[in-house]
């Protein structure tokens, strides 16, 4: 799914959501094997002292076309292409995607430009994904690939961390990966 692939009409009744909290008393829906995925790098990443938490996850479409709308208000078109999928073609429609944001020194990061700052962190982040069976969906530099800016924070589950640890390695996108699969 991407922004030449629209999400299957009746995706949104077949996928199993599992209902998770954050630290700072959020509510999120993820796709189930996700959220116990999940669940299992962030306990990891803590006994190293890094502290990730859920920001956003499974949306609607009709959420979506809500953040759309209000992120074209407040940050204009061309940024809202970068970096939001239109209604209908987000991953996360799919509760497979996962947004993190930070908990440094307990202060929460997840301003998307302090986000990306935060390389030192993120560079300890993404070698842990792929064991759990997540991708760094929009890497640094293959923008022209995935149609989206880099987001150091966008994390996808695939169900297997081999297929996983096959992306990463090689460094290519999802849509790399599936061209030649």
């Amino acid at each position: 799914m991407n922004k030449e692939n629209k999400l299957p009409d009746d995706w949104e009744e077949k996928v199993v959501l599992k209902e998770s909290e954050n630290i700072y008393g959020e509510t999120y829906l993820v796709e189930e094997k996700a959220l116990e995925q999940f669940l299992l790098l962030r306990e990891e990443l803590l006994e190293e002292g890094i502290d990730i938490e859920l920001d956003s996850t499974y949306r609607s479409v009709k959420e979506q076309q809500e953040l759309w709308d209000e992120w074209t208000v407040e940050y204009g078109e061309e940024y809202v292409r970068t970096y939001v999928a239109v209604p209908g073609h987000s991953e996360h429609h799919t509760g497979l995607a996962i947004d993190v944001c930070l908990d440094v020194d307990g202060k929460r990061i997840n301003d998307n430009d302090e986000m990306i700052a935060e390389k030192e962190i993120f560079a300890r982040i993404h070698p842990h994904l792929a064991e759990h069976g997540f991708i760094l969906r929009y890497p640094e530099g293959k923008e022209g690939i995935t149609g989206y800016g880099y987001e150091p924070w966008h994390f996808r589950y695939i169900d297997d961390a081999q297929i996983a640890k096959e992306i990463t390695d090689a460094g290519i996108t999802f849509e790399e990966y599936c061209a030649n699969h």
